[in-house]
């Protein structure tokens, strides 16, 4: 996969998730929404050079680095892909040093991250309850 369609593909995610955020699970206006985001899991099971590693890995393998203006940062390159450009996508426009991004917003990141994938189990079981 190139680096110009995982950004396409969680820039997409991204915006969809958000969209989803404002409806309530059940709410047939949520069924486009959670088509696309059926799509993307399925264009992420085909890609054979895909690799999702479980959140609690992911987690692990980020080092928290105290900079020396006291801002506890992550170094990017540390974040497996795609979850690195899951959170590149969801921290558009977040403050950040030249050395990386503020371990705060990437640990805000993962638990909005589980909170969301709540929220869209909790849409995908009450879709399949209607059908």
């Amino acid at each position: 996969m190139t680096c110009d369609l995982l950004r396409e593909r969680e820039r997409t995610r991204r915006r969809i998730l958000w969209a989803l955020a404002s409806f309530h699970p059940g709410d047939p206006n949520a069924s486009e929404l959670l088509t696309i985001l059926d799509d993307l899991d399925v264009q992420e099971r085909n890609d054979t050079t895909y690799s999702d590693k479980p959140l609690d890995e992911v987690r692990n393998s980020v080092s928290v680095m105290r900079h020396n203006s006291g801002i506890d940062t992550i170094l990017e390159r540390d974040i497996p892909q795609p979850w690195r450009e899951r959170f590149l996508q969801a921290s558009i426009g977040s403050t950040r040093i030249p050395e990386g991004p503020y371990a705060t917003d990437w640990d805000k990141f993962l638990v909005e991250w589980e909170r969301e994938i709540q929220h869209l189990q909790t849409h995908r079981v009450a879709q399949a309850a209607n059908s």
